[in-house]
């Protein structure tokens, strides 16, 4: 079931993402294409995928969210790119391909980052069937987990902490910034567009920041024990640019116990919840599974 769901997702995301992107109206043409080409590289499509379930699992439908969806996703893009620019991670190759920087150059990889976040602001007050207020509401959300105080809080901690030894707590406060905050910002949107109550709300969170952790304790586990043609990007490259990670401050082993104990208490999370929420759980135990 899971598998089945989540491609079917991803195929009408994918056809809603090219419609968004309208290159017919582009200003410039290589800033288009460079867009298109970190937007449409493929991936997981996680987040949006992640809306979506959150919106089913309080009752809703979560298809009938697409633009939102193409929102989270396109926030999601632009941090990679520039996560992967000479001055961040320098790395080479993401999903497989090329990374942005590498084909356009840094300055127009700067360019298709920026003009994917503001697009995607964009793209959610095209949303349609939602009320002025609600919109506004994702608007804070996905801006407020992306920001300072967020996503991007979270990277300038990362940035700071290379060649040094942090401890747990700051590598849990950058990690729930740095990947957290845009989990729960997909799950919490989602479930704002489908008229949520407080406790929904309240246990979505709750779930959202635990899968956060298990996902980012994986990634830290598969960058260790990963293959580079299945993941698509090189292993090894939290050591290359001295990166403390959850397997350097404990173990291999260690990690993979944190990762099993996030998810246990991202499924008790879901209890008040029917089986409406089971794309949910059967994602969350996906996770310390996967391999890329």
């Amino acid at each position: 079931m899971l598998k089945k769901e989540w491609q079917a997702r991803a195929a009408l995301l994918e056809k809603a993402l090219i419609q968004e992107l309208r290159e017919e109206e582009a200003l410039d043409l290589t800033l288009c294409a460079a867009m298109k080409y970190s937007l449409m590289a493929g991936g997981k499509r996680l987040r949006p995928i992640l809306l979506m379930a959150a919106a089913d699992a309080v009752g809703g439908r979560g298809e009938d969210y697409l633009q939102a969806a193409c929102a989270i996703e396109m926030i999601h893009t632009y941090s990679l790119i520039h996560d992967d620019l000479p001055a961040m991670d320098n790395d080479d190759y993401r999903r497989g391909k090329l990374t942005n920087h590498k084909v356009y150059g840094d300055g127009m990889a700067v360019l298709a980052g920026d003009a994917l976040l503001t697009l995607a602001f964009e793209v959610i007050l095209r949303q349609p069937g939602i009320a002025p207020e609600t919109a506004a509401a994702v608007v804070r959300e996905m801006s407020t987990s992306a920001g300072p105080n967020g996503m991007v809080g979270g990277q300038a901690i990362d940035l700071e902490s290379e060649d040094k030894h942090i401890d747990m707590e700051t590598l849990r406060k950058m990690h729930m910034g740095k990947t957290g905050a845009l989990f729960c910002a997909a799950i919490r949107s989602g479930a704002i567009l489908a008229g949520a109550k407080p406790s929904e709300l309240r246990a979505l969170t709750a779930y959202a920041e635990k899968f956060g952790m298990a996902f980012q304790i994986t990634d830290d586990i598969l960058d260790v024990t990963g293959d580079e043609a299945t993941i698509g990007k090189p292993v090894g490259s939290d050591a290359r640019n001295h990166k403390s990670t959850y397997v350097t401050l404990t173990s291999l082993d260690e990690a993979r116990r944190l990762a099993e104990d996030s998810v246990e208490e991202a499924m008790q999370a879901l209890t008040i919840f029917d089986d409406r929420a089971n794309f949910l759980r059967e994602l969350v135990r996906y996770l310390v599974s996967r391999d890329k």
